[in-house]
């Protein structure tokens, strides 16, 4: 099942749609009104379709043959959780050529990590899809690109043991971890402050549930101007998703709708030679398979 969040022309409210293919949005809300039947969630809010769980699946399944199909290209796509109660948690060198590619830039010798290193994107760098990502010269000129696979916790929980992980998945989606480089540095190497630029996580464009993709198993790629920068799989992962999740939620509450992205591999723009950052007009692409593709132009219009 693949998840939406839209909006239509002229209106700015947000609705959760079941995506049909590659051409259509089933509209839950009309869909369950058709159906005579009451939806265990809010049908404008993505994080109360998580928090729904199974039942919310079911009742979506049940639903969606009477909805209204809306072309998909008559709507506008937003990330699927366009306001997270928190910030987005991300996850550091979690591909180890991704690691070995930035040794070159690092003070010293530095194994790789026996645990994995969290840092979090603040909720307003989240943007659309299709939305033009902001360029500002004044604030970064080292704009760097990073595709990502980010897990969509359902069932929430503190200590969760490995062994239990795959229960608290709802489902993934796809994003793009943009990293103003020079401003990483300036803050003392901190990535914060870096990651966290106004619309700089672009994310979506649906959320694929867990039992329709293998999350261990996704080739992911970034493509600027249609040049591929990145190729892998996310089978290369360091830190699994069970480990990842057990470990960030050691001492610490996950709740239904966090987002939690999983790191990105070799091939972006700082570790080459010469280095390569995104400039104004640029069309990033970041694809993940099953999932589908982000198209970003950088300081420009609606693609």
């Amino acid at each position: 099942m693949k998840l939406v969040t839209y909006s239509r022309p002229g209106d700015t409210a947000m609705r959760v749609g079941l995506l049909e293919g590659e051409r259509s949005v089933i509209d839950l809300a009309d869909a369950a009104s058709r159906a005579g039947r009451a939806l265990p969630f809010d049908p404008g809010d993505m994080r109360s379709v998580v928090a729904a769980a199974a039942e919310g699946l079911e009742a979506i399944r049940k639903v969606s043959a009477s909805g209204t199909r809306l072309p998909l290209d008559s709507v506008r796509l937003h990330a699927p959780i366009p306001k997270p109660r928190g910030n987005v948690f991300c996850v550091g060198w979690n591909y180890v050529d991704h690691f070995n590619e930035g040794a070159k830039l690092r003070q010293g010798d530095q194994p790789l990590p026996e645990h994995p290193a969290f840092f979090s994107k603040a909720v307003g760098s989240i943007t659309g899809p299709y939305d033009p990502i902001p360029y500002d010269p004044n604030v970064s000129t080292q704009i760097d690109w990073e595709v990502e696979l980010v897990i969509v916790v359902g069932p929430g929980g503190k200590n969760i043991p490995e062994s239990e992980a795959a229960r608290h998945v709802f489902g993934y989606t796809a994003m793009n971890d943009l990293s103003a480089r020079d401003l990483q540095r300036r803050h003392g190497g901190q990535w914060f402050k870096g990651k966290s630029l106004d619309g700089h996580c672009p994310m979506g464009p649906c959320i694929v549930t867990a039992d329709e993709v293998d999350g261990g198993n996704l080739r992911v790629t970034t493509r600027v101007n249609g040049v591929t920068k990145q190729d892998s799989n996310t089978r290369y992962f360091y830190f699994t998703i069970p480990r990842i999740l057990a470990e960030l939620s050691l001492g610490m509450t996950l709740e239904p709708g966090d987002l939690v992205s999983t790191g990105t591999p070799a091939g972006v723009g700082y570790g080459r030679t010469p280095q390569e950052f995104l400039k104004p007009g640029d069309l990033l692409e970041t694809e993940i398979e099953g999932i589908g593709v982000l198209r970003n132009r950088i300081g420009g219009q609606d693609t």
